[in-house]
């Protein structure tokens, strides 16, 4: 996996159980919602590398996600735009804020002034190197074709790295799910199509900073390379781009429906538990170890399970004055996830995801962002 420079703001450790608890209350009507935003559109084409329309192509891609997604009666798809028309920023994310949407996907080609190539996926964020700032830099420019936009967005700067610095608050309870569904599409395009991995990244993009759901931005490749341009004007890749995108979301929604299980039902059996395990996708984190944080405690308890509501093998480390108590130990983010939601299901309602290298521990949110790239 690629390796780039730290971020210039990494996450604050947050509780992935108060997010997950909001999603959770979410999907308890029976309809899971995403909005698939087109890039660009009407008097905005987009960029025009090797003379072809990025407004198009993603207008195309975006349907054709659509027209997979809509196979599954379970979700339901909205749209930012159906045709050639000009929606702003916000007006795409009110869209999606509107309709409580469970997801927001946007999606953009790129270009650049060599030959570089390859699809990558975004979640909100600093910036971390000039080049994401000249990508976000570039799709946020689209605010000088709006009207008042000077009002609509208090102020805010493009050009200006000043600028981005707050971007990141609406979106940081939902980074964890933004960077599992990225990473998701970004290994679709990677092991399925061959694609040159451009990597899960962070950006400051406008229309991310507006949703309150879990959100990625893809740029499926660049127009202004000649190959690529071509594959993605064809029906052949947007085709394949679009059931990409579709496998990631519908795996996503899985994800989640195991994680959040205890709120599916009343009851958890340790058996359902262990098939859960074995059926689902391994998302394995090289030297990394996930456990679940039960409870910290100034008391020196042992680890039975009349101590701990029936669960076996927890473990106890001491981590100051405190004895902290854990549950599971895997490299395998999805299984770490269902022994979560059993634990809570057992009554640890605040449990949590720890993330562990070695002996020390390290944050969550900088395995996720590290490890998706």
């Amino acid at each position: 996996m690629k390796t780039n420079t730290i971020y210039l703001l990494v996450l604050l450790f947050m509780s992935y159980f108060s997010s997950m608890e909001i999603l959770a209350q979410k999907n308890k009507s029976n309809q899971f919602i995403v909005v698939l935003d087109a890039g660009h559109g009407g008097h905005d084409s987009g960029n025009r590398g090797s003379g072809y329309f990025e407004k198009n192509i993603a207008l195309n891609i975006v349907l054709k996600v659509g027209k997979e997604l809509e196979k599954n009666k379970n979700i339901k798809i909205l749209y930012t735009r159906t045709d050639d028309t000009f929606v702003t920023l916000k007006g795409r994310a009110d869209i999606a804020n509107k309709a409580d949407a469970d997801l927001f996907v946007s999606i953009h080609c790129d270009a650049f002034h060599n030959n570089a190539n390859g699809a990558g996926t975004f979640v909100l964020g600093l910036h971390r190197s000039k080049d994401n700032f000249e990508i976000a830099k570039k799709e946020n420019e689209v605010i000088f074709l709006e009207e008042n936009y000077e009002e609509t967005y208090a102020g805010f700067d493009p050009n200006s790295p000043e600028s981005f610095i707050g971007l990141t608050i609406l979106q940081e309870e939902y980074l964890d799910q933004s960077i599992l569904l990225a990473g998701l599409i970004q290994t679709n395009f990677v092991n399925s199509l061959k694609r040159n991995d451009r990597s899960v990244r962070q950006a400051g993009f406008l229309v991310l900073r507006e949703t309150y759901m879990p959100s990625v931005l893809i740029e499926t490749g660049f127009l202004t390379y000649k190959p690529e341009g071509e594959y993605l004007n064809s029906k052949k890749g947007q085709n394949e781009m679009a059931a990409e995108i579709s496998k990631g979301i519908i795996s996503y929604k899985k994800n989640l429906a195991l994680a959040t299980s205890n709120a599916q039902s009343p009851v958890i059996t340790e058996k359902e538990i262990d098939e859960a395990i074995k059926s689902t996708e391994k998302k394995i984190y090289e030297g990394i170890d996930f456990k679940v944080q039960l409870a910290a405690s100034s008391k020196k308890l042992a680890t039975k399970p009349y101590n701990f509501k029936g669960l076996k093998n927890v473990d106890r480390e001491k981590e100051g004055n405190l004895y902290k108590y854990f549950y599971g130990k895997t490299s395998n983010y999805n299984e770490i996830q269902l022994m979560k939601a059993y634990v809570q299901d057992k009554g640890y309602k605040s449990a949590f995801v720890v993330a562990f290298k070695g002996s020390e521990k390290v944050k969550l949110s900088e395995v996720l962002i590290q490890q998706a790239k």
